[in-house]
């Protein structure tokens, strides 16, 4: 059979694996499977084992269960909560501030955790209630928590991104700079629009209790003292010094991604030890457990994911593809869209983390070719993923926040998802016009990548 054959079939199985309900990481290792056993020699299946394990035997990865640790510290105590807290207290002046409350404390928990259904369960499970006890639509509120949650795989430490540095092979530190900027413009764009929509329901609810009389919570005012905005920083500060900590040791040059992730482990377990008196075994087995079960499925997922991509490569499919899309001779920027379009589409139905192993060896050569950015590109695939989380039919994020509010239905947490959509797509028109967004940081703290 012709390479083609073999893709076309390879794409065909995988597909049916993955309809057929089976769990991610065992459809892609038994399409993996099955293709070795037909197209390569048969002493390769002996050497199954030792493939995963040369692959996964990357001194970055192990850097995901030891952030995973410390977003398991943080979210299982009842810091997400305090977060929240403390940011409503100082922006309840500002129309909508509930709402912009819930975006920081999203980008704060993000950064601290690492990832998007963290964020969303510890963040929606305080935000939501307290959104919709004063008023904010149903799908306002659960719009805020599902976007704000994407944040995690964007905002350093992000798993997303350490897996898009293992598979580039580029620094993961000018990745998680190249990060920061696009993930304040994000919060920025999310922030304005929480802005603007309260002020549109506020305004709708203003007008229907002048002609019924009947009052919604949106209009009832909230106030707090300075001594109660100030009484609420001591349950913000040893967190914020937990990341600025961390970030120091990263980008400081003190300490490896992998040490730096160990650290923070180790630092929110005595911080909750500390400030929550979660020190005993009972107290601390939900933490080691969803650490333990997070850990297992992602690092699962990523072994399938190698193994997947390993007999891809063996078998010229990954290379084929890619010299047809060169072939193609499409305009660079024609390139760039139409691999974007792709991750759109894989986003229907994949996470991050098979994305971005499943289809690396394919697009990264042609992009190289044409001279863009790797690290850059890194970000905006993020972003681009990030959608992924927030709209049907896979969208991660959604079912989360269909745990937490149950009470609000789907089709109402799905329109308030969309416009965060297209606001994630502006960002991704942003920087394409912009790079320097995403690329001025990096090369102000660690200098141009040429010179290296």
């Amino acid at each position: 059979m012709t390479v083609l054959g073999i893709g076309i079939s390879y794409g065909l199985a995988t597909l049916v694996a993955m309809f057929s309900g089976m769990p991610i990481a065992f459809a892609l290792g038994a399409v993996a499977l099955v293709f070795m056993a037909i197209y390569m020699p048969h002493a390769s299946l002996d050497t199954v084992t030792q493939n995963v394990y040369e692959e996964m035997a990357s001194i970055t990865l192990l850097s995901i269960p030891l952030f995973i640790l410390k977003g398991a510290a943080i979210g299982k105590s009842r810091a997400g909560q305090d977060l929240y807290s403390a940011l409503h207290a100082w922006l309840h002046r500002v129309p909508g501030g509930l709402g912009v409350a819930n975006v920081f404390a999203c980008a704060l928990f993000a950064a601290m955790a690492g990832s998007s259904p963290a964020t969303c369960s510890a963040i929606g499970s305080a935000g939501i209630p307290e959104m919709r006890k004063r008023g904010y639509s149903g799908g306002f509120a659960a719009g805020i928590i599902a976007a704000g949650g994407t944040l995690g795989i964007l905002l350093p430490p992000s798993v997303t991104m350490i897996l898009f540095a293992v598979a580039a092979e580029k620094s993961l530190g000018r990745l998680f700079l190249a990060g920061i900027g696009p993930g304040l413009l994000l919060v920025t764009l999310f922030g304005l629009y929480a802005v603007w929509r309260f002020r549109s329901e506020y305004a709708a609810a203003k007008a229907l209790y002048e002609q019924t009389g009947k009052e919604s919570a949106i209009l009832t005012r909230e106030h707090y003292t300075m001594a109660q905005r100030f009484g609420a920083l001591p349950r913000v500060l040893p967190f914020v010094i937990l990341l600025t900590g961390v970030m120091i040791a990263l980008y400081g040059g003190y300490a490896t991604p992998s040490e730096t992730a160990g650290l923070g482990g180790l630092l929110a377990l005595a911080l909750i030890a500390l400030i929550y008196g979660v020190w005993k075994p009972s107290d601390l087995s939900p933490i080691m457990i969803s650490t333990v079960r997070e850990s297992t499925m992602l690092m699962m997922i990523i072994g399938m994911s190698l193994l997947y991509s390993y007999v891809m490569s063996y078998l010229h499919i990954s290379q084929s593809a890619a010299e047809a899309v060169v072939a193609m001779q499409l305009p660079r920027w024609g390139l760039l869209v139409a691999i974007l379009a792709l991750v759109v589409v894989l986003g229907f139905f994949l996470p991050p983390v098979s994305i971005i192993l499943m289809t690396a060896p394919i697009i990264l050569p042609p992009l190289r070719a044409a001279g863009f950015d790797i690290i850059w590109f890194g970000v905006v695939m993020t972003i681009v993923m990030e959608m992924g989380l927030i709209h049907p039919p896979v969208g991660l994020n959604i079912f989360v926040i269909r745990n937490v509010a149950p009470d609000i239905p789907l089709s109402e947490v799905i329109w308030g998802t969309l416009p965060f959509v297209l606001l994630m797509m502006f960002a991704v028109l942003l920087l394409c016009l912009v790079p320097g967004i995403s690329t001025w940081l990096p090369d102000l703290v660690m200098g141009p990548e040429s010179l290296r």
